[in-house]
Parts: C-alpha cells; sequence; structure tokens
C-alpha cells in the first residue's frame, strides 16, 4: 500500500497536481479519462481506415438463403429477419460494410490472388468431406448508417438444426467438421449486379399493354418483363467443361425427356448468356443428362440407384476441389436441368448438391424433400417425336367445336390413375377416360384428336407427380387439368396456373365430372382463350425466341436465385 501511494504521489507530482489534495485527483481523473479517449478514437480510425474500401466482410454466398417460403412476386413488402436470428443461412452485405462475424462449421476458404475463394489447400482429408453442412450462426455490426445491412432469411428446419444422423442417414461417408475461424471474402462485381437487379425488379414500372405480353396468364406482368429484361441485359452463365460423354455435354433431344436435352443444347449454343470466364458469371450449370446417367449406369432391375447418386456426389466433390466457385456460395449460385423421374434421388447424397443448388426438376415432388419451392424451378416435360419438327400437329378445335367434356388415355403407372378408370372408365358418354387407347377407339379418332376435340384433357399424375400430357394439352388448345398432389406446376413463380387450368386433389377424383360441369360456360371460353396464349411460352425453337420455353426455363433459374436475396433491399 505505501508503494503503491508513493506512485501515485510520483504521477501526480509529474502531472502537475501538487499534494494529495481532491481537486488535484479530480483534474488526474479528467485527464485521464480524456486520455483513454483519444486512445480509443484513434483505434477506431485506424481500423476503420486499414479494411479495403467496397468490400463486405466473412461470408461464404451473399445470397444462399434457402428459403421454403413461397416467394413469387419478389414483393419489398417482406420484414428484415431479426439480426439476432441464429442458424441463418448466409451473410450479405453492401459495399461498405464494415464488418460480420460467421461461425462456420467449415474449413474456411482463403482468397486467391484473382479474389475469388480457394479451397483447394484446406484441410480436408476426404473430398467426400466437401458434402458438409453450411454455417450455423450469423453476426453483423455496421458503421454505415446510410443504407441497412443485407440479412438472409433464417434457415429452414432442414439446416438450421444441423443433425448429424440425420445426414449420416443420406451419406454415411458424411462427418461434422468442427467449427472454424472467420473469412473475409469481397463482395464481388456480380454479386452487386444481383443485388442492383433485385432492387429494380422490386420497383418494377407498371406495365399495362404489352403486345408480347398477355397480362391474365401472370401472376404479376410487371414484374416478370422487368425480370425478363435484366435477365437479357445482365445474366452471364458458365458451362462446366467438366464430365465425359454421354453423360455430359450430349444431349438428348427426342421422347419424354427432352426437355433437360433441349436446354443443354440451346445454353451452349447461346452466345448472349454463356461467359468463357467463370469469375464473369451469375450462375454456373452443371451439364449433365439424369436420363444418360440411368442409362450409363444403372443395372437393370437391380432396382439399386447407389451407383448413380455415388457418381453425381463425386463429379460436384471434384469440381468443387479443382475450383473455387462452388465453395465460394457452397454451391448456391449452381444449377442443373434434369427431366428423368430420378433426377431429384440422385442427389441426395451431396448435402449441398441437395441444398443449395438451384434444380430445375420435370419431378417437382415438394413431398420428397428434395425440391425446395421458391429455389428449385419445376421444368416442363415435353414429349418431343421428331427433334426436326418441333411444333407439328399443334393445335386444335375451338371450344364451340369441343364435344367431348374430358379426355384421358394412358399407361396404368402409380396410385391415381387406376383410381380415375375405377370411377370414370365406361361410366360417361361424356367423359373418355382409358387404359392404353383401345385400337379399334384410335382408328376412329386418334389420341390428339381426342385432345384437339376436348374441354378438358386429364392430367393425372403416373409413377412421379409429373406428366408430358400438361404440355400436350397445352399444343392441342385443350384445358389441362392437373390430378396430382405435391405437384409444383412448371414456372409457378410467373404463371397464374387459375388463370387456364384445373387442379383436382387426389381425393375428389369421384367428383371429377360434377366439378368440371360448376365452371360457367364463359369462364371455361376464357381459359381456353388463355390456354391459347400461353402456347408460345411452351414452345421449343431450334433458334429460341424471345418468352419461348427455353427463355421461361433459364428466367425461372434467374428469378429464383434472386429471390434468395431479402426483398427489402
Amino acid at each position: 500500500m505505501k508503494a503503491m501511494g508513493h506512485t501515485t504521489r510520483s504521477a501526480m507530482r509529474r502531472s502537475g497536481c501538487g499534494g494529495g489534495s481532491a481537486a488535484a485527483w479530480r483534474r488526474l481523473r479528467r485527464r485521464s479519462l480524456l486520455a483513454a479517449l483519444l486512445t480509443s478514437a484513434a483505434a477506431a480510425v485506424f481500423i476503420a481506415f486499414s479494411r479495403p474500401f467496397g468490400t463486405s466482410i466473412g461470408f461464404a454466398d451473399p445470397y444462399a438463403v434457402l428459403s421454403s417460403r413461397r416467394t413469387t412476386d419478389l414483393s419489398p413488402s417482406r420484414p428484415p429477419p431479426s439480426r439476432e436470428a441464429s442458424h441463418a443461412t448466409g451473410f450479405v452485405s453492401r459495399p461498405n460494410s464494415a464488418a460480420a462475424v460467421v461461425l462456420s462449421p467449415l474449413v474456411a476458404p482463403s482468397p486467391s490472388p484473382n479474389g475469388d475463394v480457394d479451397d483447394t489447400d484446406s484441410d480436408y482429408s476426404s473430398p467426400d468431406l466437401k458434402a458438409a453442412p453450411l454455417w450455423t450462426e450469423v453476426a453483423a455490426n455496421s458503421t454505415d448508417t446510410n443504407v441497412p445491412p443485407l440479412f438472409v432469411e433464417p434457415l429452414p428446419s432442414a439446416l438450421g438444426n444441423y443433425d448429424a444422423t440425420q445426414v449420416q442417414s443420406v451419406s454415411p461417408e458424411l462427418k461434422m467438421l468442427p467449427l472454424q475461424p472467420l473469412v473475409t471474402v469481397p463482395l464481388t462485381l456480380t454479386d452487386q449486379q444481383l443485388i442492383y437487379a433485385k432492387g429494380e425488379i422490386d420497383r418494377a414500372p407498371f406495365v399495362y399493354d404489352d403486345p408480347e405480353l398477355y397480362a391474365p396468364l401472370f401472376r404479376n406482368v410487371s414484374v416478370f418483363k422487368r425480370s425478363y429484361e435484366l435477365m437479357e441485359s445482365i445474366l452471364k452463365v458458365y458451362i462446366y467443361k467438366d464430365g465425359s460423354r454421354p453423360i455430359f455435354h450430349r444431349p438428348e433431344l427426342k421422347g419424354i425427356y427432352a426437355s433437360e436435352g433441349w436446354f443443354m443444347k440451346l445454353i451452349r449454343e447461346n452466345k448472349n448468356f454463356v461467359v468463357k470466364d467463370p469469375n464473369k458469371a451469375h450462375l454456373f450449370y452443371l451439364p449433365y443428362s439424369a436420363h444418360r446417367l440411368e442409362q450409363a449406369l444403372y443395372v437393370l432391375n437391380s432396382h439399386n440407384i447407389q451407383p448413380l447418386m455415388i457418381f453425381l456426389r463425386n463429379y460436384v466433390n471434384e469440381i468443387s476441389v479443382k475450383y473455387p466457385f462452388w465453395n465460394r456460395t457452397r454451391g448456391a449460385d449452381h444449377f442443373l436441368v434434369a427431366c428423368h423421374d430420378w433426377g431429384p434421388y440422385t442427389t441426395k447424397w451431396h448435402h449441398e448438391l441437395r441444398q443449395n443448388t438451384i434444380k430445375a426438376l420435370c419431378n417437382a415432388d415438394v413431398s420428397e424433400g428434395v425440391f425446395i419451392r421458391g429455389k428449385d424451378v419445376s421444368l416442363p416435360e415435353t414429349s418431343i417425336r421428331n427433334p426436326r419438327r418441333l411444333l407439328r400437329d399443334i393445335g386444335g378445335k375451338p371450344a364451340s367445336q369441343r364435344t367431348i367434356l374430358a379426355f384421358f388415355a394412358g399407361q396404368m403407372h402409380g396410385r391415381v390413375r387406376p383410381i380415375l378408370l375405377q370411377y370414370w372408365s365406361g361410366r360417361d358418354e361424356n367423359i373418355k377416360i382409358y387404359g392404353p387407347l383401345p385400337k379399334g377407339v384410335a382408328k376412329k379418332m386418334s389420341y390428339a384428336e381426342h385432345m384437339k376435340s376436348s374441354k378438358f384433357c386429364i392430367c393425372p399424375m403416373g409413377y412421379e407427380v409429373n406428366s408430358p400430357r400438361i404440355v400436350e394439352a397445352i399444343y392441342y388448345e385443350c384445358v389441362p387439368v392437373v390430378i396430382a398432389d405435391n405437384f409444383v406446376l412448371p414456372f409457378e413463380e410467373v404463371l397464374d396456373w387459375h388463370a387456364f387450368s384445373v387442379v383436382i386433389a387426389e381425393k375428389d377424383i369421384a367428383n371429377l365430372k360434377d366439378m368440371l360441369l360448376r365452371i360457367p360456360q364463359s369462364e371455361y371460353v376464357t381459359m381456353q382463350m388463355n390456354v391459347k396464349k400461353l402456347q408460345k411460352h411452351f414452345f421449343w425453337h431450334a433458334k429460341p425466341v424471345k418468352y419461348d420455353i427455353f427463355h421461361m426455363i433459364l428466367h425461372s433459374i434467374w428469378f429464383n436465385r434472386l429471390n434468395q436475396i431479402p426483398a427489402d433491399q
């Protein structure tokens, strides 16, 4: 105590405070406080100016929010998530962000010389460990009061509450990784372009009389038009060259799985959207055919698709090690296009591929836990008989000349079609319901002529929820009646299916006729006219034209990528 008192008195004498009076003690405290404040201010200024201007701190994907909410209009009215919300999928900042803290179970990727994330020298002992969950918590602070920070939505339960045993059940080789240090990642030019596009769509000007777009077909024609314009002017896609034929880079242009092949062919030939420099890309395409994957690897009658799942998992692991782009967003800016029924299931053994990647799937079944509404895209299943005559035999009779109330003919696949036959086969002259179309009936009127002469064309699910009959009905100007619980209809992000179709629950098949007859004739005529207006959005062309099916597919992928950005920015 004596030594302490001596030291204090010495300090007071050096500071000019004299003896141990109360006034001297107060002067010393004031000077000490002032010195501490000046020191703190200097440190804050040093930290602020030592950061590179125009960068954001600490995230792997600026928009990798996996929203289970059905978002279709990019409305700015939704409030931002709480800053304290845990288990968010990522952090998004704007160019002047000061700081963000990210806790991640993944080995932190390091910035490469070109500014991209490079995971190739991380501590993974096996490529299989790349298939690990996203980070689990996010916090952020900012000194910029002019622009609010761009936060992501809370994670759906499949990722928000990470369960190692659940992932083990998907793939025994996945393991939980420990929390790792923070990482600093720049906000790239492509990130800023996406944020800009999102804001522009939120402020879309009102469209009231566009000769190329029929407004009643759309949920919000103004939003669709602005989004489409921005896609044309901004979007760039990089196509991976990795992967050998026939599974990769070999489009199949004929049959009921032709949608995936025609998209592959047309995107590869497109010079407006495709770039050779991946650093300029907003989206990355995995150019494989789900049908050719099945043809190459599935052993007939084995009932085992694990070889297909392993193959696809290994492919994604390879590109995630070879290139930095997958790891930057954990696959959230990558997409695939698969029309085979097994398309969703083959993604199950790679956690990030299943949960993060945008999947354009014909088998868009939300009940299987793979298709994520609002992120994934329902791909129209188009049956192509002659690739050289894509639009042959299009059209049908006018509404006044359609004498058959409802028609269906097809194989007895799945659970729904036998029930349909049980209730309606041969029961009513106005409802023509068959299994395979009998030869005697086909001689008098072909399958196509039946659809062209029917008011409503029944489109029941088969083994899976999707069916090429929906697009066939549109081609033949017949109002489609969809019977497939849990099916997400094609392009539902932008199209209003109530305007040109009827959706009936499986449990209501017995009431089919009554439900159709309750639709007033005037309303039916409007729906049938809308189907004719809708056709151009489902047509394939050897050279794509504006608003055709190729552009609609690409737009839905683009739109759903933007939909991962919170609407309040």
